[in-house]
């Protein structure tokens, strides 16, 4: 890890930057894993995107632009490398392998939020609820994790009960177990089967950039 980074607990819920903050840390996480949310007028807010072990929080500072785009809060809780952006960016100039890595995870991560937008017009509750699951699993690297409704709505910016309905016909198809907030992936194959096109293309993104 980066000179100078220490190692944080990320709590469930924790806000770690709002939209326009200047990042005074970056987070490299290692067991837990983050949800970027875009904001509009005032709106509660819509997931756009996750951030796990594969990737980084801040990775505009590569550009140059100090300013966070988006509202970022834990989803899953656990532990993060954390650095002061000065000291990262720091980093960056001395390390032309760091600089280039980096370049290519937010060149996905840029695909991964375009993904979204179109996602979320063209794709049905039921096939998003799949894909978001699909990506929190891959990074709480456990086929268990927890999820709230009352998150996942917020997330996918629909109604509460659009997720009630949603998550209970992939509970009665056997692809998951869900329980008070407890999420058990049972079948990963069926639920890929029951997800949106976009994650497959998520997917096809990671594997061309940071292979």
């Amino acid at each position: 890890m980066l000179e100078g980074a220490t190692s944080v607990e990320l709590g469930p819920g924790d806000v770690l930057c709002e939209v326009g903050d200047v990042m005074r840390y970056v987070y490299f996480p290692t067991d837990g894993y983050i949800s970027l949310v875009t904001r509009i007028d005032g709106d509660p807010g819509l997931g756009v995107g996750m951030v796990g072990r594969e990737g980084m929080l801040g990775a505009q500072l590569v550009l140059g632009v100090s300013a966070a785009p988006l509202h970022a809060l834990v989803q899953g809780p656990g532990a993060a490398w954390r650095i002061g952006a000065g000291p990262f960016c720091r980093a960056l100039q001395r390390s032309k392998a760091l600089d280039g890595i980096l370049r290519r995870y937010l060149s996905v991560l840029m695909g991964q939020l375009a993904t979204s937008a179109s996602c979320t017009r063209f794709h049905k509750v039921g096939p998003r609820l799949a894909r978001w699951l699909l990506m929190s699993q891959d990074r709480a690297h456990s086929a268990t994790f927890h999820l709230t409704q009352e998150f996942l709505a917020y997330m996918l910016g629909v109604r509460r009960v659009g997720i009630t309905a949603a998550a209970g016909d992939l509970q009665r198809r056997g692809f998951i177990r869900y329980q008070r907030g407890l999420i058990t992936v049972l079948d990963r194959r069926g639920l890929e089967g029951a997800a949106c096109a976009c994650f497959a293309a998520d997917q096809r993104g990671y594997a061309l950039q940071l292979a």
